[in-house]
């Protein structure tokens, strides 16, 4: 049997193995109890992305949620920032997604969003993941049952909270023509239209909502080919992909060339930087493209552990004007405090307007890295060893051990950082040359066979 992930993540399994509907049922029992301590029959935001196990564990869940006396707010299929917009929409107690992010299609999850949008804090999981394990929960009868609603407003509501901080009227002047891949996830309902609001001419592939995915979800350069062609072939000015819960956003430019996930990060804060200066959040995996942009600016770069709720609470504490992942998430403070990918599409549109540059020349702007992304499976506790290895043998550099382990060598570095959802650990490197990236990498790979 699989094992069944608990982390700050949230909880992520295989369906029918380690993650059941039985599962499901006695989280929604678990977070019901755990808000019961905080207020009294607290109401629960909860959407899903499209996969085809969404149901059974979204009904699931609401289940067990209104068993154990909280009411359960069901917008359907919807993306990940959809439910984090609506959990502070509506004054809820909490949100519920029911997603396996980028996972392939027999994998499932849950993901746990506070009141104000934003991944619980580890000491709450901690608690949920408490209660789940000792099956305490709120005893429930019928006085005490919560109620179950559907709301149909999420989709209309994200893409006005998107719209309002762009210039549309010039990105409608364009007629931009642009395609996207939302690999039949969640993305493919709201996707349209934003883009239809912006005068786009859409060109829509895999835009069936039915969790059919057409590819590995994983928004990478070996999963996107037909993005790339459809590109080339319609002659469109950009090319977008989605995961299937759609708080990613990865870049094809107009010739069809997938220019990589860390790309969608920088070309946004290029664009609001240009718009207004501010202090400028990522987490320590992100590329040092970043680091330039914000030399570039003038303005403070800070760095956090990987997970967009570290970063969104250090945006938060710094008042940033923007921030996110390198791996295509954007977040935007004045949209919602979670990486979003229609955020992202309309920064990218407003820039390409702005600019009246081609995707390709504004990547020429940004100086370039070799990046190395590798995985290695091994257990947490043996990557917990290994990262102490690494540090020890650059202690001379000053390793930051916010989160695994990081190491600068000034126009390059180097984090060895073990995963929370799965047995792997994962290594990044990025140096000026891809050479000097993969001997980097070399130097992890001896370490982890001494």
């Amino acid at each position: 049997m699989a094992e069944l992930i608990i982390s700050v993540s949230g909880v992520r399994g295989i369906i029918g193995d380690s993650l059941t509907g039985q599962v499901a049922y006695d989280f929604g029992r678990s977070l019901a109890t755990h808000l019961a301590c905080k207020a009294a029959k607290p109401n629960i935001v909860l959407g899903r992305d499209s996969r085809r196990s969404g149901p059974i564990i979204a009904q699931a869940l609401a289940a067990g949620a209104m068993e154990a006396g909280a009411s359960i707010t069901d917008l359907g299929i919807v993306t990940t920032p959809t439910v984090g917009l609506m959990t502070r929409f509506v004054h809820a107690a909490a949100g519920v997604v029911i997603t396996a992010s980028h996972n392939p299609a027999p994998y499932n999850g849950i993901k746990f969003l506070g009141p104000d949008g934003i991944a619980l804090p580890a000491a709450d999981i901690e608690q949920l993941k408490a209660i789940y394990l000792a099956r305490h929960w709120t005893p429930g009868d019928i006085d005490t049952i919560g109620t179950y609603a559907t709301d149909s407003r999420g989709h209309a509501h994200h893409v006005q909270c998107v719209l309002q901080f762009f210039d549309t009227r010039k990105i409608i002047q364009n007629r931009f023509r642009v395609v996207l891949d939302s690999i039949n996830g969640a993305g493919a309902i709201p996707s349209p239209m934003l883009l239809g609001k912006l005068g786009v001419e859409l060109v829509h592939i895999n835009g069936q909502a039915d969790g059919q995915f057409a590819h590995t979800p994983e928004p990478v350069r070996e999963n996107l080919q037909q993005l790339c062609d459809a590109v080339a072939k319609h002659r469109a000015v950009v090319g977008f992909a989605q995961d299937p819960d759609a708080d990613r956003l990865v870049i094809v430019d107009e010739n069809g060339n997938f220019i990589g996930e860390e790309y969608t990060l920088a070309l946004c804060v290029m664009n609001r930087l240009m718009k207004k200066k501010g202090p400028v959040v990522c987490n320590l995996s992100t590329s040092r493209m970043i680091d330039d942009l914000a030399a570039r600016f003038d303005v403070p770069l800070i760095r956090t552990p990987v997970g967009e709720a570290n970063v969104a609470a250090r945006m938060i504490k710094e008042n940033a004007i923007i921030g996110g992942e390198g791996n295509g998430g954007v977040i935007d403070l004045r949209v919602g405090p979670i990486r979003d990918s229609l955020l992202g599409m309309a920064s990218i549109l407003e820039l390409l307007a702005a600019t009246g540059k081609t995707v390709s020349q504004l990547v020429a702007e940004v100086p370039a890295y070799a990046v190395i992304k590798n995985k290695m499976n091994i257990t947490r506790a043996d990557a917990d060893l290994l990262a102490r290895k690494i540090a020890a043998r650059f202690a001379d550099r000053n390793p930051d051990t916010q989160d695994g382990v990081r190491i600068d060598f000034g126009d390059s570095w180097l984090q060895f950082r073990p995963s929370n959802t799965e047995p792997i650990a994962r290594l990044i490197a990025e140096a000026p040359t891809s050479a000097a990236a993969h001997a980097l990498i070399a130097q992890i790979g001896e370490l982890a066979q001494n």
